[in-house]
């Protein structure tokens, strides 16, 4: 049996969520299928009640995809409840190269990926660079205070 990923993020906000960690992954908004023009077109056509959409639901897409096909989907699922605690679980973005490249040129990409970041809506918690550790990360909030980092 086939089995496939889909990560799901609770959120208020899903538009606010897609744009954000469309830019933050690389992805792309995922298209409604084939013969809708939106999301909620097709899951009305699925017969999902309308009193089970929150209003705006599925106008533009809640959820991303990779356009390369490597990654797991992101569907940002509204609910009532604003996020209450610190993540269990958080995304690490690996763009530094690893350990084999030098820590200047490392620490270069984090800071330019942090900044990218930021401008999309991040917020920076803290930047680690202890000396003779050879790490140099970031740690951020995305624009719904979940945490992440750029390493």
């Amino acid at each position: 049996m086939e089995m496939t990923v889909q990560l799901t993020i609770d959120c208020s906000d899903p538009q606010r969520m897609v744009t954000f960690w469309a830019e933050a992954l690389g992805y792309v908004p995922e298209p409604p299928p084939a013969g809708h023009t939106t999301w909620r077109a097709y899951w009305a056509a699925m017969g999902v009640p309308e009193a089970e959409l929150p209003a705006g639901a599925g106008d533009i897409p809640e959820s991303i995809i990779d356009p390369e096909g490597r990654g797991p989907r992101v569907w940002f699922q509204q609910v009532p409840e604003a996020k209450s605690a610190k993540n269990r679980w958080h995304f690490d973005l690996k763009v530094g190269g690893g350990r084999d490249v030098p820590l200047d040129v490392r620490a270069q990409r984090v800071d330019a990926t942090v900044e990218r970041l930021v401008t999309a809506g991040a917020t920076v918690l803290r930047i680690s660079n202890e000396p003779g550790t050879g790490l140099y990360a970031a740690a951020l909030q995305d624009p719904e205070g979940n945490e992440f980092d750029v390493v």
